[in-house]
């Protein structure tokens, strides 16, 4: 079972995403970052990509979609904010 990230956790995992363009969202346990492509055709092929792990994984963005620019959320919603599955899905977006 997946449980919350511990304070000791979200440093090791988090401060690398924060560096790379990852930043916390008031409010809430969670974290975002928006992506920008040439053209929505390379926005949407990203999310078709970015789909099928989120789907491997049974873990699923949020996130939103506007021409060549996608903004992702994740949270881990089982568990009332940030697992380790948020930072894995997290280095996975990025590497795509």
């Amino acid at each position: 079972m997946t449980e919350k990230l511990s304070d000791t956790a979200r440093k090791t995992v988090l401060e690398p995403l924060l560096e790379s363009g990852w930043e916390m969202v008031e409010g809430r346990d969670a974290i975002a970052k928006t992506y920008q492509f040439k053209d929505f055709t390379e926005a949407f092929a990203w999310m078709t990509r970015a789909a099928l792990w989120a789907e491997k994984w049974n873990h699923h963005p949020e996130w939103f979609n506007v021409y060549k620019t996608v903004q992702v959320t994740l949270s881990t919603h089982d568990v009332g904010g940030l697992s380790s599955l948020d930072a894995k899905l997290a280095r996975k977006l990025d590497s795509l």
